[in-house]
């Protein structure tokens, strides 16, 4: 096993967990949630979440790209190396 799969298998872990991390981190899109657990829905809070979730939503893409990436590193140069 070489420096570069070690490398490239180090970012793939980090990668996967960061994923988790930023999917787990975003708010469920069901309607009426509110309601139960007594949260007001206030301008302030909408536009909040919309952001927070727009900011995430770009990073779990890029996150995604990332681990694509690397999957496809590691077996071509498993494959042919």
């Amino acid at each position: 096993m070489g420096a570069l799969q070690i490398i490239l298998g180090a970012l793939l872990i980090l990668f996967c967990v960061l994923i988790i991390l930023v999917v787990v981190l975003q708010e469920g899109h069901q309607q009426g949630l509110g309601v139960i657990t007594g949260a007001a829905d206030s301008f302030f809070s909408k536009n909040k979440a919309r952001s927070w979730d727009a900011f995430l939503s770009r990073w779990t893409k890029f996150f995604a790209l990332g681990f694509i990436v690397f999957v496809l590193a590691l077996d071509i140069i498993a494959n042919f190396l």
